[in-house]
């Protein structure tokens, strides 16, 4: 899946959440699009489409850094 239609489809239904909800299920799109194997680089082209979205793509990215270093220090 590409940053344009990873755009469309959350433009799409974020406007039928429920406004309290939105950060929540931001980070549960993002989680969901890394779990079927959306690449860290095109969830950084994404970033723009959405302040809501932003922010779950940016807390994922630095999650996923942080794991990254948490196995290296492992060794």
């Amino acid at each position: 899946m590409n940053e344009e239609k990873i755009a469309e489809v959350w433009t799409l239904f974020k406007e039928y959440l429920d406004k309290k909800q939105i950060e929540v299920v931001a980070e549960k799109f993002v989680d969901l699009l890394a779990d079927y194997g959306v690449e860290d680089h095109v969830l950084k082209d994404c970033l723009g489409v959405d302040s809501s979205l932003d922010e779950a793509i940016q807390y994922y990215l630095e999650m996923d850094e942080d794991s990254v270093y948490d196995e290296e220090e492992d060794w």
